[in-house]
């Protein structure tokens, strides 16, 4: 049956929730492997394996939503709470263009008092000193803004792109089932509401990626509905242009959980590029998995092996904490005879 499934989706079928959770059920990793790896090559058949040069600034800690999951967040009153200054913010975007940097990933927590007036000027800002793709606030970052500043989704993202935002980042999906949701982040949106983010920001132009964060207390079937929640938008849309899955890091959170084995990583890798069709390019994740199984990833459907990172704070307070140069990602990707190209965010080479 595995076998059926897995030809199916090498002659560009559509697999379907039974056949996908099927294939998370099996230990044939290898067959996955070259299935993904496969369909990969046939969307990206000259061996390229891109990369970008960009810094994630995290312009603040402070979050109500008090994830279960997140080592990160603080609270408005204890002492290591920070908002960056706007002089601190330009300081890290002037370091990062002068390291060939063409991008900023920026994320904060959901801070209680900033309402869109606070985001639009820091957008401005940015544009006004500095010529470089913003890429920023993920979908529960907008809800709270909207609710916060008592403004629809739509009315926040015009609002801000015209303030400056360029795409925005696929954070907050953790897994897309509310059952989950509920019990590992109560405070943040809920699942339909980070789809109708995503959705509308689609249809003013705003495209975005997507993520997975897998590993906790999630069953199968959870990832399963996940990626067809996933898949289902981006064929109504086709405004997302990548997927991260990433493994939940559970040191000095409050879930007491067992980190993902790379073989567990190796095979939601390969699942989600089969089941995910209609999304090009699937992204390894060596900020969590480390320089090894994230080469090993490029065999297993990943194209792309995200950012060099210059600056990463959130993982890290999950305690874990791999570096990696330009030098280091252009030599795993050519050690297995592939090419490597830098792009940009929609993915075009540089």
């Amino acid at each position: 049956m595995i076998d059926s499934i897995l030809e199916k989706a090498r002659d560009g079928r559509k697999v379907n929730r039974k056949e996908a959770c099927l294939l998370f059920k099996t230990d044939d990793i290898i067959s996955l492997g070259n299935t993904a790896n496969s369909i990969k090559n046939s969307k990206q058949p000259n061996s390229i394996i891109t990369y970008i040069i960009d810094r994630n600034i995290n312009y603040s800690n402070i979050c109500v939503s008090r994830c279960l999951f997140c080592a990160f967040y603080r609270q408005n009153n204890q002492p290591d709470a920070y908002v960056l200054s706007e002089k601190e913010i330009s300081e890290k975007i002037s370091e990062t263009l002068q390291k060939d940097g063409i991008q900023i990933l920026m994320q904060g927590g959901l801070h209680p008092d900033f309402k869109i007036d606070f985001y639009e000027k820091l957008l401005k800002d940015i544009k006004k000193n500095h010529n470089i793709h913003i890429h920023a606030y993920s979908p529960p970052e907008i809800v709270h803004i909207a609710k916060l500043s008592k403004l629809k989704i739509e009315e926040v993202l015009k609002r801000l792109k015209k303030a400056g935002l360029d795409t925005i980042p696929g954070g907050g999906a953790e897994i897309l089932v509310d059952r989950v949701r509920k019990k590992i982040s109560p405070d943040k949106c809920t699942s339909q509401e980070w789809l109708d983010v995503m959705k509308t920001a689609h249809s003013l132009g705003i495209r975005s990626s997507a993520t997975m964060m897998f590993g906790h207390i999630e069953t199968i079937e959870d990832r399963v509905d996940h990626l067809m929640k996933i898949r289902d938008l981006q064929d109504k849309t086709e405004g997302f242009t990548a997927f991260i899955p990433w493994p939940f890091q559970p040191k000095n959170t409050q879930l007491n959980s067992i980190a993902v084995s790379g073989f567990e990583y190796l095979k939601t890798l390969a699942v989600s590029r089969i089941v995910l069709d209609n999304i090009t390019n699937i992204q390894a994740s060596w900020v969590t998995q480390g320089a090894k199984i994230a080469q090993m990833a490029l065999l297993f459907g990943a194209n792309d092996m995200g950012s060099t990172m210059l600056e990463e704070n959130v993982v890290k307070a999950a305690g874990v904490s791999f570096q990696m140069s330009e030098n280091d990602i252009k030599r795993l990707i050519t050690d297995l005879n592939l090419i490597p190209r830098r792009r940009n965010n929609n993915y075009q080479l540089l």
